[in-house]
């Protein structure tokens, strides 16, 4: 798939957010690259030859403070060539990018990746 279609998706999936999300996400950019760099992979912990489909990197809204100000904002990225390898149909591509985004920014509101985990029914080896 090529990256504006791609993109496209990731637009959609977060333009069908139920409004009360999207009325409270606050100071997050959502970009597209391929693959996670070997040092988001590290601070993420994984293990070697797995690869993230999507990754946030910020400050929660549950942890921010009277302090959080002047910061720059969290980030969400969204693995396209990961969720390639994962999904192969145009139609499996789509629900598997709407699941990440949904996951990603559900850590933005501050929801554990083992809760998340839970929700999703995904055991911890995932």
């Amino acid at each position: 798939m090529d990256r504006e279609r791609f993109e496209q998706l990731v637009v959609k999936a977060i333009e069908n957010l139920p409004e009360e999300f999207l009325a409270l996400m606050d100071n997050v950019d959502v970009v597209v690259e391929d693959y996670a760099t070997v040092e988001q992979l590290e601070s993420e912990e994984t293990e070697d030859g797995t690869f993230l489909l999507g990754l946030y990197e910020g400050i929660p809204q549950t942890c921010r403070g009277s302090y959080y100000g002047m910061v720059v904002p969290d980030k969400i990225t969204i693995f396209q060539k990961a969720i390639e390898s994962v999904a192969v149909t145009d139609d499996e591509i789509e629900q598997q990018i709407q699941k990440t985004v949904r996951h990603e920014i559900a850590h933005h509101f501050g929801s554990s990746e083992e809760t998340l985990r839970k929700i999703e029914g995904l055991d911890e080896d995932y």
